[in-house]
């Protein structure tokens, strides 16, 4: 017995009680180990989390490099609907799970990018996992946004940059504010970034990622905020307990509820206290107490991270602090709030450590890890989910209206642009690009102050132009900043006003031979113009029409035997065909010098046609020639056997040529017809020279409406053919109604830019109407002296219409101004257009009629022999 009891009382406690002790004395055990060991606890459980993050950030860096990049251009008259916006949301939140199945979650995002940088005023552009592109290439959008495939963006490292994380602040489940489409939303992100200079470095970005919600995120959420409100309702009927309780003890304990208690013969309850009922908790209505987050449908989580940076200490601060107030702009009971703290002067946040690091690692690689409270419904992000509408205005940069610069042969002045900063700057257009202009505007405007602005900054560049004005006003204010040397020998002036009492004339034969042109462009382009200067048709002056060009044919016939013979200075001009037409002797011996020259049509006309014909036939040929010989300035203009003005010349030697008609009268219109046809037919010519090998040139015209009524299909000629010879047309009016139709609807369709000044609204109202009425004619009607609203092309796409200050030539070319050289300057133009006084051209014009006839006396005799050239003379 004694062996057996110690054996039992030697084993082990197996009962029940007895593990329960083990176990409990096993926990004690464990407990104090840890309690004693427990940085070895620590280290295990940081090796652990290390060990996920570093495996979670591999992953998630692997699969951010399969992300790809588009951006989204929307086109000027972009104007979505909600339900627009909203499909595109949802196509963004359903693109951000197009990853494969072991990414990590911060790495299934949508990022939106909002960036200035210079090159436009905001960028809009979408980045998101490789197996959302063909998703998100196609918009709800339609034509009025272009989707491109978007090159990585490399940025140049800055001196100064400033970082920022936002987050919702606010009532948790509270929307943000509910922002109208008109104007546009992103419009006070835009007028943060207006003032942007591109030249110091400014560069500010937004992104915006977009993930959908977890989840058991989402259940933890509204497990926390249901709880959060559960214990709201307890303190609130604690406390209202608290205050009942108070409110009956103090009532109890009044003077009148004892006296009340004494008279009346009710028995009190015990201890004679009332009983008081506390009020009990309301129960919590989920939808009140989760807002926004009741409902699974299109609730997502976003991360808000800006950075802005320059080259210039405080502009990226004051640039950061712009784009807060902009988002500001979303608040109402929640709002955008910038993540971190204030000591003192310093900041705690995204900027300094620990934050720092964080934020550039998800900059960088686009990782997604938003704050607990950023949870909104996409309802609350329309303003951010689609570009610039037609609604947002926006600034107009360095990048995409370039600044002009004095002698850069590139660019063309225009204006005057005065940014949202209060900066003001030239800026200008290209000179390739710059086709065909139209200034439109009342009489003082400003007008021709820009164009004569535009002239003379092209005629520094070494450009060639042909300025066009019948008044001559535009001569004398644009010599004082063209009187330089280098420009002398470039200048010439054609000027037949008549100034003083034996002025200056150029010259000019129409149908000379001298210069090389073909014969019959030649005789064409006389007879188109007088057609068109005299209202001439196959309808209603056939005959006329008939007489002239064979009368033309002759005559320059002659010419051409007379430069075939080296006797150039005996060629006829215009005013022979009088002579032609009704001198018989005449007529016989030019038809017979030049037989061989003339094609047998035009032989047979003269020998049967012309001796049927009626004298009173020829009256309405020779009176329009009558009246440019009975004025002595066009009779010595016209009436040189070897005028010196050769527009083709000029163009190809880049020279700089003011004509100056000298009115809008009958002949004044006749003479301007032949000028501008002369002009049509020159450019034209120019196909005998390579494309490249042609010398860019420009024709300002100065009042429209006076020279299209002497020239209306020949203008409207030019504004349709002349960019294939690289000859630009500059065109100035007070009225596009008073245009002739075929000159208005080409000046419209090929304007590359389209300016007008203030005016009525009747006279406006053509120009806005190609503008959309946007901005209306009762804003440009409004305007002051030398503004403009200016519809420019820059890079083959539309800018504007941009409102900007005419350039005035006291101001923008002061330091051009050489008044003191201006008499040299009007002699050598003189010089360079061979101008002579008129009384010498007179006489000489007067006495060519002789030298024409002996001329084809002398052909007539010898045959096709030559003669020797004499010299020319005037006397």
């Amino acid at each position: 017995m004694d062996c057996a009891t110690s054996y039992l009382t030697g084993r082990p406690d197996d009962s029940a009680a007895g593990q329960v002790r083990g176990l409990v004395w096993g926990v004690v055990h464990t407990v104090g180990w840890v309690v004693t060991y427990w940085w070895v606890v620590a280290l295990a459980a940081v090796a652990l989390w290390a060990a996920g993050e570093a495996v979670v950030r591999h992953l998630a860096r692997k699969a951010s490099a399969e992300r790809m990049a588009l951006e989204l251009v929307p086109s000027r008259h972009f104007d979505p609907g909600l339900e627009e916006i909203f499909r595109r949301g949802v196509q963004l939140a359903r693109a951000s799970t197009s990853m494969p199945w072991w990414a990590p979650r911060r790495a299934k995002t949508v990022q939106i990018r909002l960036r200035a940088d210079g090159s436009s005023p905001l960028r809009y552009r979408i980045e998101g996992p490789a197996g959302g592109q063909r998703l998100l290439s196609i918009t709800p959008f339609g034509p009025d946004v272009t989707v491109e495939r978007a090159r990585p963006i490399v940025d140049k490292a800055r001196t100064h940059t400033v970082r920022a994380e936002f987050f919702l602040r606010g009532k948790p489940t509270a929307a943000l504010r509910e922002v109208p489409l008109t104007p546009d939303p992103l419009q006070p992100l835009v007028d943060a970034v207006a003032d942007l200079r591109a030249e110091a470095g400014d560069l500010a970005e937004i992104r915006l990622d977009i993930q959908r919600a977890p989840k058991w995120a989402l259940r933890a959420r509204r497990l926390q905020l249901m709880s959060a409100a559960r214990r709201v309702e307890r303190r609130e009927a604690q406390r209202a307990a608290r205050w009942l309780r108070r409110d009956a003890g103090g009532i109890e304990d009044s003077l009148t509820w004892q006296l009340q208690q004494l008279l009346s013969n009710k028995p009190t309850s015990a201890g004679g206290r009332r009983l008081v009922m506390p009020p009990v908790p309301r129960r919590v209505d989920p939808a009140q107490a989760l807002g926004k987050l009741a409902d699974d449908d299109h609730l997502i989580r976003v991360q808000l991270l800006v950075m802005c940076a320059s080259n210039i200490e405080g502009r990226a601060q004051a640039r950061m602090a712009q784009i807060q107030a902009g988002l500001d702009v979303f608040g109402g009971r929640s709002r955008w709030a910038m993540r971190g703290r204030h000591l003192g002067p310093w900041r705690i946040g995204a900027d300094r450590w620990p934050s720092r690091r964080g934020f550039e690692r998800r900059w960088r690689l686009g990782h997604c890890q938003p704050p607990r409270a950023n949870w909104v419904r996409l309802e609350e992000l329309t303003g951010l989910l689609k570009p610039p509408t037609v609604h947002c205005r926006l600034p107009v940069l360095a990048a995409e209206l370039p600044t002009f610069t004095f002698g850069d042969p590139h660019l063309l002045l225009q204006g005057l642009y005065r940014g949202p900063d209060g900066r003001e700057r030239m800026v200008a257009t290209y000179a390739e690009e710059t086709l065909f202009e139209v200034g439109v505007g009342k009489a003082g405007g400003g007008k021709t102050e820009r164009a004569l602005a535009q002239a003379i900054g092209w005629a520094h560049a070494e450009g060639g132009l042909l300025f066009l004005d019948p008044h001559r006003d535009s001569w004398p204010r644009a010599t004082t900043f063209l009187a330089h040397e280098h420009l002398a020998h470039r200048i010439a002036l054609v000027d037949l006003n008549g100034l003083g009492t034996n002025p200056r004339v150029s010259s000019w034969n129409p149908l000379g031979m001298h210069q090389g042109q073909a014969a019959h462009e030649v005789v064409e382009a006389f007879a188109d113009a007088c057609a068109s200067a005299l209202a001439w048709d196959d309808a209603t002056a056939p005959r006329a029409i008939t007489i002239l060009t064979a009368a033309l044919a002759v005559l320059v016939a002659v010419n051409e035997a007379a430069c075939q013979a080296g006797r150039p200075e005996d060629q006829a001009t215009i005013f022979h065909v009088r002579a032609l037409l009704t001198d018989t002797a005449f007529r016989k011996s030019a038809l017979a010098a030049v037989a061989d020259l003339l094609d047998e049509e035009t032989r047979s006309w003269w020998q049967v046609v012309f001796p049927a014909l009626p004298p009173d036939a020829f009256a309405v040929v020779l009176n329009p020639i009558t009246r440019l010989a009975a004025n002595p300035l066009t009779r010595a203009f016209l009436g040189q056997p070897t005028g010196a003005y050769n527009i083709r010349s000029a163009m190809d030697s880049g020279m700089v040529v003011w004509v100056c008609p000298g009115g809008n009268g009958p002949t004044d219109r006749l003479v301007t017809a032949l000028l501008a046809r002369d002009l049509l037919r020159a450019v034209r010519s120019r196909r005998d020279t390579p494309q490249e090998r042609r010398v860019p040139f420009r024709a300002y015209f100065d009042e429209l409406i006076t020279l299209t009524g002497a020239a209306p299909e020949t203008i409207a000629a030019m504004f349709e053919d002349f960019r294939k010879y690289k000859c630009h047309v500059h065109g100035m009016t007070q009225l596009l109604a008073r245009l002739p139709t075929p000159v208005r609807l080409s000046l419209v369709q090929n304007a590359s830019t389209l300016a007008t000044t203030a005016g009525s609204k009747s006279a406006i109202a053509p120009v806005t109407a190609e503008w959309g009425d946007n901005p209306s004619p009762d804003r440009v009607a409004t305007m002051k002296r030398f503004e403009h609203y200016v519809s420019l092309h820059v890079h083959g796409r539309r800018v504007g219409p941009v409102h900007l200050r005419g350039p005035h030539l006291d101001a923008v070319y002061a330091h051009q101004a050489r008044p003191g050289q201006v008499p040299a300057l009007e002699q050598a133009a003189l010089a360079n257009a061979q101008a002579l006084p008129l009384d010498r051209l007179t006489r000489h014009a007067t006495t060519q009629l002789g030298r024409v006839t002996a001329f084809l006396t002398d052909h007539t005799r010898t045959g096709a022999g030559s003669t020797p050239s004499r010299t020319k003379e005037y006397d």
